[in-house]
């Protein structure tokens, strides 16, 4: 298993490479899905998925990444390209999977299946990013599903710590001070008291981006992802920013309590 993963992370290597490595917003995303990678092994072992699948998506779900900042110069798929549809063009339809292991396409235990699990694999990359999973999948294609859209969700509060988003909180604290980064709008607000997602379309400012960023939590689905999130801490330095603003304050004391309430955070790993 471990031959096949480093065979897979060469695979990865070698497309990654053709884009500029030195470029922050590249290694970011670079390391990003190494971690998202691991994560999604481990949340598979809780759940009863074949873990080295589950990695397998974790390594694959941002391929579409690296064409998106190259062709767009943004990672706002608003602004450029849905990045999970072109990232499973890229694998599927331009072929690039067949650099990947075939072995992690085959079923534990079962003759075949190498086409079912590249049309999971698909379907799981395409819908990483979605606000709501379509209607009809699968018992085990909604699992995978499942399973990386926690991982990615998971390690996103890691990656909304870090440069270049650091500079982002860095400048929410100081606009918060002089009025100009305003309060959250109350549609905005309305998402955090029904612990969901805030959709897209939304627009936002910095300081509602990090909102509905930190929402994505209410929405993960197992209790090993959220047990993660507790873990790693990233979570809490975001809902605790040290914004300036009384009315800003009190929204991230509100996110805290609803987020307290929905899963019980405060509660230890």
């Amino acid at each position: 298993m471990i031959d096949m993963r480093n065979k897979a992370i060469k695979a990865f290597k070698k497309y990654s490479n053709r884009y500029d490595v030195a470029d922050i917003k590249i290694k970011l995303k670079i390391d990003h899905t190494y971690r998202v990678a691991e994560i999604a092994g481990q949340i598979g072992v809780s759940v009863g998925a074949d873990p080295d699948f589950a990695w397998l998506l974790g390594l694959l779900h941002d391929i579409g990444r690296f064409e998106q900042l190259t062709q767009y110069g943004t990672f706002k798929d608003a602004e450029s390209v849905d990045h999970a549809e072109l990232g499973a063009d890229i694998l599927f339809h331009d072929g690039l999977i067949g650099d990947f292991p075939e072995e992690f396409f085959v079923i534990p235990g079962a003759d075949g299946g190498e086409s079912e699990r590249r049309k999971m694999a698909e379907t799981a990359i395409r819908l990483h990013n979605k606000l709501t999973l379509s209607e009809g999948l699968d018992a085990d294609t909604l699992l995978y599903c499942k399973v990386l859209r926690d991982a990615d969700k998971t390690d996103i509060m890691r990656v909304l710590t870090e440069p270049p988003y650091d500079e982002r909180n860095g400048r929410i604290i100081k606009c918060s001070g002089d009025g100009t980064e305003p309060p959250a709008r109350e549609d905005v607000m309305r998402c955090v008291h029904e612990h969901r997602c805030v959709p897209k379309t939304f627009e936002r400012t910095d300081f509602e981006s990090l909102i509905s960023q930190c929402c994505m939590c209410f929405e993960l689905e197992y209790p090993v992802s959220r047990k993660i999130v507790r873990k790693q801490g990233y979570l809490d330095i975001l809902m605790n920013l040290a914004v300036q603003n009384e009315t800003m304050k009190q929204q991230l004391a509100t996110l805290r309590s609803e987020m307290k309430q929905a899963w019980d955070y405060g509660r230890k790993p």
